[in-house]
């Protein structure tokens, strides 16, 4: 076993999930997904995971294939649910970014499907969505804890924020995820920290926008899939609120690259590539060029979870991994 999620499954106390519950991840063969219905395997959960490839993500673990946005799909996969996780993204351009031209039909994923789930779920269900710390919006402050009024400014947000409204006006539970990384059990993140292991890997320089000073808030992906156990686990007194996920701990852009240009060195035995500065792209958004690090105390203090695995552990993990799937596990440049 990895030696940070072997250090995860002992560390982490969950309370009493009854043996054989029944939990369905819908998205279940993406990158949190895969990590959730894997986690809730490992306590004891039988669990189902849907998506469009039907692949589970582990021995333990039902994988269904469906389309979740043809009619009646959803009643169907979650008609023996005790629980449902709606964690569906679309990605239809490569990436979670919604564009102008995509709103239409990443709400039908990201949206409808929330709204279908709601819709179908049995008496006594439970369901916990995963949410964005980015709800908020380009205006809130740099370090929120949830109590801030959500204004998002770009077209995910916005989806993702009226989804969560769905679910919590269901009595459900939202999980507001910062910036999650690290590997899963069938996929990687396509987020920025594996997009650089991958360039430094290849020996090609990372490159930070403007001086990189604006900080991110980073939790591995275990860290996570542990907390949908503990909102399962605690759901009645979570129920109609969302709830923000972090380490609290900010880390800026560029040190953040700096430390995954070492990791990688490390790994292979290369000297580190350079962390050059260029200008942010035109695309860019208020999103992301702004510090953006969250205060999980009350999710603390409601479950006892935290965030336990550390960004050198982690960022280790996740270069070990992403050079060991990309068949480099010694050095980028053999070719073995």
């Amino acid at each position: 076993m990895d030696p940070v999620r072997a250090e995860r499954a002992r560390g982490l106390t969950v309370g009493s999930l009854p043996a054989g519950t029944r939990v369905v991840v819908l998205g279940g063969s993406g990158f949190i997904g895969s990590a959730v219905a894997a986690r809730f395997a490992a306590v004891g959960a039988t669990v189902r995971s849907v998506s469009s490839s039907g692949r589970a993500p582990c021995a333990d673990v039902e994988g269904v294939a469906a389309d979740l946005t043809e009619p009646g799909r959803v009643a169907e996969v979650i008609a023996d649910a005790d629980v449902v996780l709606p964690l569906v993204l679309y990605t239809g351009g490569g990436t979670y970014r919604v564009g102008e031209h995509e709103a239409a039909a990443a709400a039908r994923v990201n949206v409808s499907v929330v709204r279908s789930v709601l819709a179908s779920v049995t008496a006594g269900c439970v369901v916990v969505f995963a949410g964005s710390t980015s709800q908020v919006g380009s205006g809130a402050r740099d370090r929120i804890d949830g109590t801030e009024p959500d204004e998002p400014t770009t077209e995910y947000d916005r989806q993702k924020l009226a989804a969560e409204r769905v679910v919590l006006d269901g009595g459900g539970v939202s999980l507001r995820l910062p910036t999650v990384y690290g590997p899963a059990p069938v996929a990687l993140d396509r987020g920025v920290v594996t997009a650089m292991v991958r360039r430094a890997l290849a020996g090609v320089p990372l490159t930070v926008w403007g001086d990189g000073a604006m900080e991110r808030d980073l939790v591995f992906v275990d860290d996570v899939a542990n907390a949908f156990v503990h909102a399962v686990v605690d759901a009645r007194r979570l129920a109609g609120r969302h709830w923000l996920l972090g380490s609290g701990r900010g880390v800026g852009v560029r040190e953040l690259f700096d430390r995954i240009a070492a990791s990688v060195a490390a790994h292979t035995g290369r000297p580190p590539v350079p962390v050059v500065s260029v200008p942010p792209p035109q695309q860019a958004t208020a999103m992301d060029v702004r510090s953006l690090v969250a205060d999980s105390t009350a999710f603390t203090a409601a479950t006892g979870w935290r965030a336990a695995v550390g960004l050198a552990d982690g960022i280790d993990a996740t270069v070990a991994a992403v050079a060991a799937r990309e068949g480099r596990a010694s050095d980028p440049y053999s070719g073995n």
